[in-house]
């Protein structure tokens, strides 16, 4: 079994460089096989979920070459055929190739996504978008079903913002014949990326970025080379970290319009923040002070970034809540860190902290993606030696992690211990 071991009570200083954006990187690569030529997608972030859609795809008749960071897909040959769990089961965004095969096909059968255990985060605003657009969905032995005789387009109100909706109707519309319109859309950066990849390859898309998508069908799509955005989680991730154990960090690779509201919260709390174009700089952090967080769907505080931001809050001087209004299950990470030694508990869709604290080693845990990364900061933090289990869930998300870290003087290791080792703690 491998696990993450980390000295803690080093200080992080130099360059830390963001990869491409993972929630971009998993709706880009289904998009892609709506194409009827090679699409080359640049700048991915090596990561699992990268290598398990590479795979998805090579099971339905797609021909993939990764070379690091570049994919280049030839999706001329794929055909539609039932993908169920297995691989489908590793990952949340595998529901992408729904409006993706939908969009090709009309017809496509996908198992029940997996990915991080968040909650309740039902599907079901993306079938309302294929049922508008003429799909019929069943849920068949576990899959989900979805055939139409044709795709016509349809204004689609979204009753939740969501971005994994608002990608996946605009997968499945832009073959459709007409205008669709997607109301109360999403209005991520992934979004506007997934839009300039499907414009790339021809499609005919206005309103990404905004609550309204306006999208008139075309006949086909072609292949295009596309760079995808940095990831805007990665880069507040390292941010938080830099704030919490940094003597002067430097996050190459970011847009910081895109880590906007995160930059609010840490200017908030006394971190000094420099921008320049791509680049974003954090000294040292003195005294810092609790402040209350809210999760909102973008451009407010982002989901993906309070469980890390909740172990900053273990440093500051004072009592701090985090309510998370986006997954009510997400404070799963809070009993790991209350081993840490941390003054932390969880209260309804909010997690009370306060400090400062000085954490200790322990064993942990990674429930999820961004608790792992939480954990991953803990131990940065933390007097002796932490031990992060199941770091499967981080190696999801985070690409070189180890090394990056290692490159800004963290103490931090990938180990392989026994199973018999496991089973006794």
């Amino acid at each position: 079994m491998d696990v993450y071991k980390i000295t803690g009570e080093k200080r992080l200083q130099g360059t830390i460089s963001v990869s491409g954006a993972k929630n971009s990187a998993v709706a880009l690569i289904p998009a892609s096989i709506l194409a009827d030529s090679p699409v080359t997608l640049e700048g991915l972030p090596e990561i699992s979920d990268v290598l398990t859609l590479q795979a998805l795809l090579e099971d339905i008749g797609g021909k993939v070459e990764l070379d690091g960071k570049t994919m280049v897909i030839d999706p001329s040959e794929i055909i539609s055929m039932p993908l169920p769990n297995g691989n489908v089961k590793k990952l949340r965004a595998s529901y992408y190739l729904m409006g993706a095969m939908l969009g090709r096909f009309k017809h496509a059968a996908i198992g029940l996504p997996g990915g991080c255990h968040l909650g309740p985060r039902p599907i079901d605003q993306h079938i309302k978008g294929f049922e508008a657009l003429g799909a019929t969905v069943t849920n068949e032995h576990g899959a989900i079903y979805l055939r139409a005789k044709e795709l016509r387009g349809a204004k689609i109100y979204l009753d939740v913002v969501s971005v994994g909706a608002t990608i996946n109707i605009m997968l499945a519309a832009v073959l459709a014949k007409g205008r669709t319109t997607i109301e109360n859309a999403a209005k991520e950066p992934e979004i506007i990326d997934v839009a300039t990849l499907l414009s790339n390859m021809g499609a005919k898309i206005k309103g990404a970025g905004t609550n309204i998508i306006r999208i008139d069908g075309v006949e086909k799509l072609h292949g295009t080379r596309h760079t995808i955005i940095p990831d805007r989680i990665e880069a507040g991730t390292f941010m938080i970290m830099a704030a919490a154990a940094g003597d002067g960090v430097t996050i190459d690779n970011v847009i910081p319009f895109h880590v906007e509201a995160l930059t609010s919260k840490l200017r908030e709390m006394g971190v000094t923040i420099v921008e320049k174009d791509e680049q974003i700089f954090i000294p040292k952090a003195e005294n810092l002070s609790a402040v209350d967080v809210k999760t909102l769907v973008y451009p407010g505080f982002p989901t993906d970034l309070q469980q890390p931001f909740s172990v900053l809050l273990t440093q500051a001087v004072g009592s701090s809540m985090i309510t998370d209004t986006v997954y009510s299950a997400r404070f799963k990470h809070i009993d790991e860190i209350g081993r840490m030694n941390a003054n932390a508990r969880v209260e309804g869709r909010s997690a009370i902290l306060a400090g400062p604290t000085q954490l200790e080693a322990a064993t942990v845990r990674a429930s999820d993606l961004r608790a792992g990364a939480a954990l991953v900061l803990a131990g940065l933090l933390a007097d002796g030696e932490t031990e992060i289990r199941d770091i499967h869930h981080i190696e999801r998300g985070y690409s070189s992690l180890i090394e990056k870290l290692q490159g800004i003087g963290a103490e931090i290791s990938k180990v392989n211990i026994s199973e018999s080792a496991s089973i006794r703690e």
